[in-house]
């Protein structure tokens, strides 16, 4: 990892300096004990604007957060060697007023998951050592997005190899960084393939960072590291430059400690991106003067929520668990009620059974996908070690040891592999996806002309969750902090219709603002 030098005695200097600013700042969130690791996007431009802070000093701070904490987390792949530069540069432009400087995110420092390109001295490698050295031909649209905003691209966020499509790999594991830690509470996973985001984000390693979902890759980490994750509409963000598994589930989406934050990420990264024609049709859905008007208070007043008991409130784990966990959420969809949101309880979707039973369908489309758009991938970069599928797999064969194959194996790799294009059983996979989404999720949208649906946000324990709902019929969602059961968080999680991202941030920061549940983990390095 390429982290610089900064001694104990000036880290001590740069922390009180930065509460002193803070303090001085008349930030409302002094009153409530500030913590400098929790400063908000809102925060920090505060003390940008006062000259109490500069870019090069928060990446300063975050550098060594990093260098200390992180050998116990194994969050972060790599931190970018030129991101001090970038601060100096950021620093310079607000000097100036160069008109890049009045961006929400310009100078601010983030982690961006090693699928997403960049253009730079970092690697993209998705965890794999076959990608190591790679060169990529550009930046990943959501990165050019952010760079025009004066963001500062701190590093790769860690994450399950190969977004959790090489075979039996744990969640946060991958061979070049190894297993990534929930910080809250070790023996706990991490959940999902955009662990690594989710972990960095909830340990203030960054201000903000990004990660990518097809099948619940942000809502559950986001769940378990109590932080707020966004999984935007199919095709709102660019997937260009992100290393794929289908165009048809792939999102990009921000992982941040707060509602607003996420919604600043979403404003700037939304849009057309000529490398994406998905882009070009779902920038319909992008509401004029984008995402951070719904930042309201008051988002869930009439907002019409949907709870669907079976399956997404059946814990099953023990009584004395369910009990609490039954009792928590109930006091949720209270708090819903008593902010003027009209919850309409214990609906169905007709055709859930038939989908939680049915393991082949989403398999069958999503392994024939991977293999047509990772070749694409990998023939499109500029230098590469492997440029197809079966490259990848001889690669793991050479290198069992560093990969551990014998250990986790690829069996979805050779799955893909043994794949001819999108034939019969293909056709007919999609053709079941479609039919479920049109029979079961929309249909229950529809016929109660419902705002979201309310459900216990991501894998936080073992019971069935809305990710493969939302993932089959790309639809977006939002999970917010819900709680903690014996030190594990655990989120409530919205999901809507396609371009429903305004409604389900009004609810979202209606729900953080009446709660504020979130609390940052005790790190010790």
């Amino acid at each position: 990892m390429a982290v610089l030098s900064f001694s104990s005695k000036y880290q001590h200097r740069l922390v009180l300096f930065l509460l002193l600013a803070i303090l001085s700042s008349g930030s409302q969130l002094v009153k409530g004990y500030f913590s400098i690791e929790e400063a908000t996007v809102d925060d920090i431009r505060l003390a940008f604007q006062r000259n109490r802070l500069t870019s090069r000093q928060l990446v300063e701070f975050y550098i060594e957060r990093i260098k200390r904490l992180n050998p116990n987390l194994n969050a972060v792949l790599e931190v970018n060697p030129d991101a001090l530069y970038l601060a100096d540069k950021a620093d310079h432009e607000r000097k100036i007023k160069a008109p890049v400087s009045f961006s929400k995110l310009h100078g601010i420092p983030l982690l961006v998951k090693d699928n997403i390109a960049t253009k730079d001295k970092l690697n993209t490698t998705a965890g794999s050592f076959a990608l190591l050295g790679s060169v990529v031909p550009r930046d990943a649209g959501v990165v050019t997005k952010l760079r025009k905003a004066g963001a500062i691209i701190l590093g790769k966020a860690s994450l399950t190899e190969w977004s959790a499509f090489r075979g039996n790999v744990p969640s946060g594991w991958n061979a070049r960084g190894g297993q990534g830690v929930n910080p809250y509470a070790s023996g706990v996973t991490p959940c999902g393939s955009s662990s690594g985001s989710a972990i960095s984000a909830a340990a203030n390693f960054a201000t903000i960072t990004l990660g990518t979902e097809t099948d619940g890759s942000i809502i559950c980490p986001s769940s378990l590291n109590s932080v707020v994750g966004i999984k935007p509409t199919i095709g709102l963000t660019s997937r260009a430059g992100v290393i794929p598994i289908s165009q048809r589930q792939d999102t990009v989406g921000p992982i941040c400690r707060t509602v607003s934050d996420a919604a600043y990420v979403l404003d700037v990264i939304a849009g057309v991106d000529k490398n994406d024609k998905a882009t070009i049709e779902k920038s319909k859905y992008i509401p004029k003067g984008g995402y951070a008007q719904f930042l309201r208070p008051d988002g869930l007043k009439g907002k019409r929520l949907g709870v669907v008991r079976h399956p997404y409130f059946e814990f099953n784990i023990s009584q004395e668990t369910d009990t609490i966990l039954v009792n928590t959420f109930e006091q949720h969809l209270s708090t819903l009620r008593k902010n003027g949101a009209v919850v309409i309880d214990h609906l169905q979707i007709s055709n859930i059974d038939e989908i939680l039973n049915d393991e082949s369908s989403e398999s069958t489309a999503l392994v024939a996908e991977f293999k047509i758009y990772l070749n694409a991938y990998l023939q499109e970069l500029v230098t590469s070690p492997v440029r197809s599928t079966a490259d990848v797999i001889a690669f793991n064969k050479k290198n069992f040891k560093l990969e551990k194959i014998k250990e986790y194996g690829q069996e979805l790799l050779i799955a893909a592999e043994a794949t001819n294009g999108i034939g019969k059983a293909e056709k007919a996979a999609l053709a079941t996806l479609a039919r479920w989404t049109r029979n079961g999720f929309v249909k229950l949208m529809s016929k109660y002309k419902l705002d979201a649906l309310v459900a216990s946000g991501g894998s936080a324990f073992p019971f069935e969750n809305i990710d493969k709902i939302l993932a089959i019929g790309g639809f977006p969602g939002v999970t917010v902090p819900a709680g903690y059961f014996q030190r594990v968080p655990f989120g409530i999680f919205f999901g809507g219709l396609k371009g429903s991202e305004p409604k389900l941030i009004e609810i979202a920061y209606g729900f953080e603002q009446a709660t504020k549940i979130r609390k940052p983990p005790s790190l010790k390095s």
